[in-house]
């Protein structure tokens, strides 16, 4: 257990993230009505592999040696690359959450009243949690130095970016309108738009 340093900063990141972020939002939104819901088969199974391939292989890794026999070891310079990658995950996280307040959701739907944010992280990106993701997925990989439980994230990510970004974008679009198209096109989808 705890093989190295960055293991135990992407176990704190993690349950920070799940006791201190995730788990009291989707408390303050259990109640809300939902008025669009476009999750289907499909996206519930790839949520699922994205939470075994970005939380439970890499706590698998860190409390068990069932993984062991696929670690690598990198340079400590990359290990800290990855905490720093992990901290600026952690912050575009919360930062993004506190942007919507409630009009967070974990997957494709709409609350009612559901009102489009475009004020803090996204007046510049549409996506923040998305590029917080990606960001926890690159550092996953420094941090958790084993080839399962650390490029899990990487693999489990890229499919549910693929499939969920053009339906959530859809989604809005039929909802919001021109409003929305507007936005798209002031806005960048993960990193902000060069020269607007």
């Amino acid at each position: 257990m705890f093989d190295n340093i960055f293991e135990i900063v992407f176990l704190a990141g993690y349950l920070a993230y799940l006791f201190g972020l995730y788990t009291p939002q989707k408390w303050r939104i259990r109640n809300q009505k939902i008025m669009v819901n476009r999750v289907n088969l499909l996206e519930g199974t790839l949520s699922f592999l994205g939470f075994v391939g970005m939380q439970l292989l890499p706590v698998i890794h860190i409390f068990t040696p069932r993984l062991e026999q696929w670690d690598y070891r990198l340079p400590a310079w990359a290990g800290w690359v990855g905490a720093l990658l992990f901290v600026g995950a952690q912050g575009l996280l919360w930062r993004a959450h506190a942007d919507l307040r409630r009009n967070w959701s974990a997957s494709v739907m709409l609350f009612e009243g559901h009102e489009l944010v475009t004020s803090g992280l996204y007046q510049h990106i549409r996506h923040p949690i998305y590029a917080a993701n990606w960001l926890w997925a690159i550092a996953q990989t420094l941090l958790v130095q084993n080839w399962v439980a650390g490029l899990a994230g990487l693999v489990t990510f890229l499919p549910i970016y693929l499939y969920r970004i053009p339906r959530e974008e859809q989604m809005l679009l039929q909802h919001f309108g021109d409003v929305y198209q507007e936005y798209m096109n002031r806005t960048g989808r993960i990193m902000p738009r060069l020269g607007a």
